[in-house]
């Protein structure tokens, strides 16, 4: 007696697969803004250390010469690293008595909630233009 075989298909349907592509595409439209924000997240915190840096360098050159410089050298900047996503720089009204620094910034950063952070030589610390509220506490605080 002959056998005759069944033909079976094997592999996915058309509907399977659009299923899969389906849940991919909404799990990426979830994951994709969060892991966004976490790099925005990262890149303010390298502003924030990149401000404290530059103030602490302030003060320790005012300790030792009795004034403020009023230029910060080139690594405090960062005007030549690419890798790097803010500015950093004096603010307008600057003197050897007092200064501001400001974190402007650039590129990718550019739309970030916190816009450009500010650190002055009282320590008051800002956000956005703004130097007390929820933004500032929240831009600072993470």
């Amino acid at each position: 007696m002959i056998r005759q075989s069944l033909n079976r298909q094997h592999g996915f349907t058309l509907i399977e697969v659009m299923i899969v592509v389906a849940i991919i595409g909404i799990l990426s439209s979830i994951a994709y803004p969060s892991y966004t924000e976490y790099v925005r997240r990262g890149h303010r915190a390298d502003a924030r250390a990149g401000l404290m840096q530059a103030a602490q360098w302030l003060e320790r050159a005012a300790t030792a010469t009795g004034t403020y410089p009023t230029t910060l050298p080139a690594t405090l900047t960062w005007s030549g690293d690419a890798s790097k996503r803010y500015d950093i720089a004096f603010a307008s009204g600057n003197s050897g008595a007092a200064f501001t620094l400001t974190a402007t910034p650039k590129g990718a950063q550019s739309g970030d909630k916190c816009g450009t952070y500010t650190l002055s030589n009282t320590g008051l610390r800002g956000a956005n233009g703004q130097t007390s509220g929820a933004i500032v506490s929240d831009c600072w605080g993470k």
